[in-house]
C-alpha cells in the first residue's frame, strides 16, 4: 500500500532539506542518510541532500535551502541533529521531521518517534506529512556575549546569544558528565554515558547557584540542575518523567546535595522515572529560569552552550514537527 504523502504548491510532493550527521552514523546505521533519501524520494519529495564536515557548516546549508525555499527540514542523527534542525526552523512555519539515528534520541523518543529502525521512523514520517504537522514547545536560552566554540566544543565559530532546545539545559553535575563523554570517542552509545557518570561521581561536590524563579530571586547548594522541556536525557533517563511538550512551561529539577552512595542508589530509579519522591529531588513546573553557577557550563540537547549565566524561558508553540 503507498503511503499518503503531502505536497507542496506544484502537487509534486514537498521540497525537503535532508541534513545527515557529520560525525557518521554512530547510530542505527551506517547508511541511514542514504536510506533515508531514497525513501522520501520514492514517496515524491523533492529532496536536497545536506552534508558537510561540521556542524557549523551544516547548519549554514540549512540555512541557504531555507531561504531557497525548503518546505521542510528532515534532521537524519540524534539529538544534536535534532538541536540543529530546531534552530533551523523555531519559530516558523516550516516543520521538522527526525529521523533518529544517535546514541541518546532522546527528543525522538520523548515524541514518540519509532526507535525501531531508520525505515519505521520514515514511514511515520511520510504518514505524518499526511496528517499534519504536531504544535509543541520550545526552551529558549538567552545569555550575554559569545563563548569561540563550535556546537559540541568542536571549535571554530561562535555561539549565538539565543539558542532554542527541544529537550533540556543541563547545568551541573549533568553538564559535567557531557563535557567529559563530549570528550571521548569510546565506547559508543548509552554505555559512553553511564561510564562518564561514574567517572564524574568520583568528584562529586554540590555547587552554589544563584537562580530567578518566574521573577522571584534565590540561592541554594545542589549537585544538579536542569531546566526540561522534554521527558529524558543521556539516552533515556528520565528525569522529569511528567513534562509535556504542549503546556507552554518547562520542568525545573533539582537534585540536592547527597553523598556518593545515595545517588548511586537512586540513579538506577531514574531510567523508570521513578526518582521523583526521594526527599533530594525536587521538580517544579516554571515558565522561566536565570540560572547562574561559577565556573558552569551549560549543555542543551547534549550541545555545548557556554558557560552561565544564562536566562531559560518557555516558548510556547515555537515548533512545529511531523512526528
Amino acid at each position: 500500500m503507498t503511503t499518503p504523502t503531502a505536497t507542496g504548491p506544484s502537487g509534486a510532493g514537498l521540497r525537503i532539506a535532508v541534513a545527515i550527521n557529520p560525525r557518521a552514523a554512530f547510530g542505527a546505521s551506517t547508511h541511514a542518510g542514504e536510506t533515508v533519501v531514497a525513501r522520501l524520494r520514492a514517496a515524491g519529495h523533492q529532496v536536497a541532500v545536506l552534508r558537510r564536515g561540521s556542524y557549523a557548516k551544516l547548519a549554514a546549508a540549512v540555512e541557504t535551502e531555507l531561504a531557497a525555499g525548503a518546505q521542510a527540514v528532515v534532521v537524519v542523527g540524534g539529538d544534536g541533529m535534532v538541536h540543529l534542525g530546531v534552530n533551523a526552523v523555531a519559530g516558523s512555519d516550516v516543520p521538522l521531521g527526525i529521523i533518529p539515528a544517535g546514541t541518546g534520541n532522546d527528543t525522538a523518543r520523548g515524541l514518540g518517534i519509532s526507535l525501531k529502525g531508520i525505515d519505521a521512523a520514515v514511514d511515520q514520517f511520510l504518514a505524518a506529512t499526511a496528517a499534519g504537522p504536531r504544535t509543541i514547545d520550545l526552551g529558549l536560552l538567552e545569555r550575554a556575549g559569545a563563548e569561540t566554540a563550535g556546537p559540541g566544543g568542536a571549535g571554530g565559530s561562535a555561539l549565538p546569544s539565543r539558542i532554542w532546545f527541544a529537550g533540556a539545559l543541563s547545568a551541573g553535575f549533568d553538564a559535567l558528565v557531557n563535557e567529559r563523554a563530549n570528550r571521548w570517542r569510546f565506547p559508543r552509545g548509552k554505555a559512553r554515558y553511564n561510564l562518564a557518570i561514574l567517572r564524574e561521581l568520583a568528584t562529586l561536590k554540590p555547587l552554589h547557584y544563584r537562580l530567578v524563579v518566574d521573577g522571584v530571586p534565590e540561592e541554594l547548594d545542589a549537585v544538579l540542575i536542569s531546566i526540561s522541556n522534554g521527558i529524558s536525557i543521556g539516552g533515556g533517563m528520565k528525569i522529569t518523567p511528567d513534562a509535556r511538550y504542549d503546556d507552554g512551561m518547562l520542568d525545573l529539577f533539582i537534585v540536592s546535595p547527597l553523598s556518593r552512595l545515595t545517588f548511586l542508589a537512586i540513579f538506577p530509579r531514574v531510567f523508570a522515572g521513578r526518582h521523583t519522591t526521594h526527599p533530594a529531588v525536587q521538580i517544579r513546573r516554571v515558565r522561566s529560569v536565570s540560572i547562574d553557577a561559577d565556573a558552569v557550563v551549560g549543555y542543551a540537547d547534549g550541545e555545548r552552550v557556554g558557560p552561565l549565566p544564562a536566562t531559560v524561558t518557555a516558548a510556547p508553540g515555537a515548533l512545529k514537527v511531523w512526528c
